[in-house]
């Protein structure tokens, strides 16, 4: 072919690999739901490398405008800015996390420090920010309202935290640690995810599962024949310290054999050991701290959350947890009594406490896990109970839909109608585990809410629940459905957003108080009318008893100790690793002599309850929750007061679920978080209400308010 023949055929070469590609337009789809029946793998890298060039063309045109800076020309110019590469991100870490595989997680490494870069390029343009400045300057003279001020503060705090006012040298120097990080977090998260896989725990005989039900015996036979392993048997972990089968085994070897697994994960040598990582990723972030003139890590990440300072955080854990650690020993020691009684002839260990917590339940309570089970099919606990609770509340009514693309079949569909008949949203149901989904549960948006695109919400929650053989229900665990009610209590904060401008949209709010939301929403799953709505045997629809009902509630505290212990163990190794400077941080060798110090330190080393989560594999602090892992807690006391709202004002009515959304949740970050609080309880925060959901009331110092609520 000649020469010119090829110069022009390029363009159009390049116009129909545009026009094939879906992430260069807005899905057709309703409400812009993603074309998953489209997208192709080969399809990520040229919209991010056109969407990167799109944005920063964008962006260079708002830097070099000859008119002087207005809040269109800039503010909301920025916001617009970047619709390709936003369309490509969103669905692609979607999939990293719900359905990976080699080509996207060779993608993700790939770019992780291109994307890094490409925010840098951003937020370092001196230009740029000098408009930003100018308009933050004189943010009350633009007759703007409210949020477009807030709008204003925000994103200059943002580039000043990003760096803006360096020097040029230093910017350098951020952009190069920025990029590392980006690369070495993306290897954390490949490692977890494929030493989760790898430690899967090889059962030689069915008699080791005794406890096992068949169905789940059948299930851990199919997966050793998927793995080439005839006649043996596989248990899958969860990325987290305990694993759910230990409640259930009556063989101690395999419980044992079980959790020695899950401890060992990204520290036991060989290719997914994470420890190197580990110890560049919080030197690291030391020295960016240093370098934008903070003394550590978390004084940078907690200046932007509710907390504020470190101090803050340590004052409310320090506090809680010699009460929590003195409560997890008077639950051992029925655990232990419990051992004895049984003619056991060992001393309690972590692999025991799940199996012979079950075991005191039923001495106490009179009932077991195992006799909720059949009451809690996955389906009817989600629409009968989680929808039900929102239609009790908000009004909402749902419609499963068959038509749309799916990137697995497991996934269900749902259109989300308001009160007034009008959709609201499009909810995504993706409740398995596979081995190409990331551990825990969590909410995403494929398409968030703003006035300014006029977009309405489409939003998916994730769970983790063992898939059971071909043809048998989907039973839950009473953890599971609660989980199931906290996700929605996320997709709920992000399908009532209501809000002008994107960067305020759902659930884009400090990390210390996203969690707040989705707690609450977990009220309504032992809330009796909707309790009895949905627990209902699968086999004979019979309504649970309401003896076992009344045994449901009262055991709710039970175990507290356990739970807040092992919660803590991690929130306070969290603020460990990241309130030290670069010099403080060990090698690799001596990554875990650090978190056993720690420990020790903060008086969370009670063996048998080791963290929820080991360094190594502490996906939250490798990720969005670096220094913020104490959110959870922390949101826990707004949680707990607002509970405590809606009990003083009658529960389950129309009036207060309109009320909470109105007042805070259809408000996104528009507004300062506490104030959001104060808005719909009437009151700051106080502490006591915590105390006395965790059952620590007695142990600990009343008053002692976390001090950024007081």
């Amino acid at each position: 072919m000649p020469a010119y023949a090829k110069e022009a055929a390029a363009p159009a070469a390049a116009a129909t690999a545009k026009a094939s590609n879906p992430f260069f337009a807005e899905s057709p789809l309703p409400l812009h739901y993603p074309q998953f029946d489209k997208i192709k793998d080969s399809d990520f890298a040229p919209a991010f490398d056109a969407g990167m060039a799109e944005q920063l063309k964008e962006v260079d045109a708002i830097a070099g405008n000859s008119a002087a800076p207005t809040f269109d020309n800039t503010i909301v110019a920025l916001e617009k800015s970047g619709q390709v590469l936003n369309r490509a991100q969103t669905v692609f870490f979607s999939l990293v996390g719900a359905d990976t595989n080699d080509a996207r997680n060779k993608l993700r490494a790939d770019y992780s420090g291109r994307f890094a870069a490409h925010s840098d390029a951003i937020a370092l343009n001196g230009k740029l920010f000098e408009r930003i400045d100018t308009l933050y300057n004189k943010r009350d003279k633009l007759g703007l309202d409210a949020q477009g001020v807030r709008l204003v503060e925000r994103y200059h705090t943002d580039f000043v935290r990003a760096g803006a006012r360096l020097s040029d040298a230093d910017k350098a120097k951020l952009k190069a640690m920025n990029s590392e990080l980006a690369e070495l977090g993306s290897k954390f998260s490949d490692n977890v995810l494929k030493d989760v896989n790898a430690s899967a725990v090889v059962i030689d005989s069915a008699k080791q599962l005794d406890g096992f039900t068949p169905e789940q015996i059948a299930g851990a036979a199919d997966l050793a024949k998927s793995r080439k392993l005839e006649g043996k048997y596989v248990i899958t972990l969860l990325n987290t310290t305990g694993q759910p089968p230990e409640s259930e085994l009556t063989d101690r070897a395999t419980r044992q054999k079980l959790h020695e697994a899950s401890i060992a994960r990204g520290s036991h040598g060989g290719e997914f050991d994470n420890r190197e990582i580990i110890s560049k990723i919080m030197k690291l972030r030391a020295n960016r701290a240093k370098l934008l003139g903070y003394p550590n890590h978390a004084a940078y990440v907690l200046e932007d959350e509710t907390a504020k300072t470190p101090e803050a955080v340590n004052d409310m854990l320090g506090k809680l947890a010699p009460a929590a650690v003195a409560n997890a020993k008077r639950e051992a020691a029925d655990l232990q009594a419990m051992i004895n009684k049984e003619g056991g002839k060992f001393d309690l260990a972590p692999w025991d406490w799940a199996y012979y917590t079950e075991k005191v339940r039923k001495d106490k309570y009179n009932f077991d896990e195992s006799q909720l089970k059949p009451y809690f099919e996955l389906n009817n606990v989600l629409e009968n109970g989680v929808f039900y609770a929102a239609n009790q509340l908000y009004g909402l009514t749902f419609k499963k839909r068959t038509d749309l693309p799916l990137y697995n079949p497991d996934i269900t569909t749902y259109d989300v109608f308001d009160a007034d008949g009008k959709q609201l949203a499009i909810f995504i149901a993706d409740m398995y585990a596979r081995d190409s989904k990331r551990g825990g549960a969590w909410m995403n948006s494929y398409v968030s809410q703003s006035g300014l695109t006029g977009y309405k919400p489409v939003v998916a929650n994730h769970l983790n629940i063992p898939k059971p053989p071909a043809g048998k229900p989907t039973l839950l665990t009473w953890d599971e459905v609660t989980t199931a009610f906290h996700e929605f209590g996320h997709a709920l904060h992000g399908m009532f957003s209501n809000v002008e401008y994107p960067y305020f949209t759902g659930t884009s709010v400090p990390r210390d108080f996203v969690e707040y939301p989705s707690q609450v929403n977990e009220m309504w799953a032992d809330w009796p009318a909707i309790l009895k709505h949905y627990a209902k045997h699968n086999e004979t629809g019979a309504p649970m008893p309401q003896e076992l009902l009344d045994k449901v509630v009262a055991a709710s505290k039970f175990n507290q100790g356990f739970r807040t212990t092992e919660y803590l163990g991690s929130a306070m190794l969290d603020q460990r690793w990241h309130q030290i400077s670069a010099d403080q941080v060990p090698d690799a060798s001596g990554v875990m002599a650090f978190e056993a110090a720690a420990q020790k330190a903060d008086g969370t080393n009670y063996a048998p309850v080791p963290p929820r989560y080991r360094t190594p594999y502490f996906s939250h602090i490798m990720g969005g929750y670096s220094a913020g892992y104490y959110a959870y807690i922390w949101s826990e006391v707004l949680d707990a007061n607002s509970v405590e709202w809606f009990e003083q004002h009658g529960g389950l009515t129309r009036a207060n679920g309109d009320h909470f959304r109105k007042t805070l949740l259809s408000r996104g970050g528009s507004t300062d978080a506490l104030q959001l609080f104060q808005d719909f309880a009437g009151h700051a925060p106080k502490i006591e209400p915590l105390l006395k959901k965790r059952g620590l009331m007695a142990e600990t110092e009343a008053g002692a308010a976390p001090a950024a609520t007081k």
